[in-house]
């Protein structure tokens, strides 16, 4: 297993090697010019160069390449010309909010996608397992701010069950900041009012956040399952009298479990990549909201670090991923 984990992290280091260049191509060859977006059409010529050379802009591709790349591997991501502010100030600030989100939505999807799954599996071709598939269809093909704006009509505006603005509320004291983590701030400070109120507000937009995943791992979950009921070691396992119960848990959910963690790394890097809408209908100060603030202005800085953290997400997840199939499967660790 390490030898396996020492290829999977030498390849990750391929990987962000070429997808920096990449980022760095695309943020440049966005429409626009950043520095004249920045000090707007009436800053004097004299002040747009001096900027320009600021930010190395003057110089070459491969040169504004070096300075950024070294830049990068530091932390340093330069000086958001929107906030005025360094990137990495920025995403300290931001990053753990949309963390938190996505952290919450993927336990959310995670844990009732394969729930869902489970049951379907369990009574196939039933009313059941048609609800489920109904259901499964239904969250696959709407869009997540869909969700966000009619669970923010219902539970928000009609029924007045639940916060729909910001992470706490008003007259709540805020912990102090610990991971940015309003609920784990929260629970490290012993501050349960606090905690009560912080996941309060986490709950409509992680719910809306997690429904396309949770319903792409229903539906992956519920055909692995069904698949392998069809197997010889299956039907050996039922003649020999073993209980259904045991069968389902012991025999057949493991290795119908590997395309529904595939599913699951997969949907929790996108999660992060789609949040930004979801972050807006509810006015959630995250990073994907930054970010793509930040591509409107074309902030390069801002445009060339939250891609890349995007993209270390999905590569970070992916080894994860790798690794939970590699125990799944002493094949492919084997092999």
């Amino acid at each position: 297993m390490l030898s396996y984990l020492g290829k999977r992290l030498v390849g990750a280091v391929f990987v962000l090697a070429g997808l920096s260049v990449v980022i760095f191509l695309i943020a440049r060859v966005v429409p626009g010019d950043p520095v004249r977006m920045a000090l707007g059409p009436q800053a004097p010529q004299a002040v747009v160069e001096d900027l320009r050379k600021q930010l190395h802009l003057d110089k070459p591709l491969h040169v504004q390449y070096y300075y950024w790349v070294s830049g990068a591997v530091r932390g340093d991501f330069g000086i958001s010309l929107m906030t005025n502010r360094p990137v990495t100030a920025d995403l300290k600030e931001y990053l753990p909010a949309t963390l938190e989100l996505v952290l919450f939505a993927s336990i959310l999807h995670g844990l009732f996608g394969l729930i869902l799954g489970i049951v379907a599996a369990a009574y196939s071709d039933s009313w059941l397992d048609n609800f489920v598939r109904v259901f499964a269809y239904i969250g696959v093909t709407t869009p997540g701010f869909v969700f966000a704006v009619l669970f923010m009509l219902i539970f928000g505006y009609w029924w007045h069950l639940l916060p729909v603005i910001g992470r706490i509320g008003y007259g709540v004291t805020v912990p102090p900041t610990i991971t940015g983590m309003m609920t784990v701030d929260s629970l490290l400070t012993g501050n349960l009012p606090a905690f009560a109120d912080a996941l309060k507000h986490l709950i409509l937009p992680s719910v809306a956040l997690s429904m396309g995943a949770m319903s792409q791992e229903a539906r992956i979950t519920r055909s692995s399952m069904v698949e392998n009921l069809n197997k010889d070691y299956i039907y050996m396992s039922v003649a020999q009298g073993i209980p259904r119960r045991i069968i389902m848990r012991k025999y057949l959910l493991k290795p119908s479990l590997i395309p529904t963690v595939t599913v699951f790394g997969l949907g929790c890097a996108s999660t992060m990549a789609g949040a930004f809408l979801v972050e807006l209908i509810f006015n959630w100060p995250g990073f994907a909201r930054y970010g793509i603030t930040g591509m409107l202005m074309k902030d390069l800085n801002v445009i060339s670090a939250t891609v890349l953290v995007v993209a270390l997400c999905f590569v970070v997840v992916n080894i994860i991923v790798d690794l939970v199939v590699a125990y799944l499967d002493p094949r492919i660790r084997l092999q």
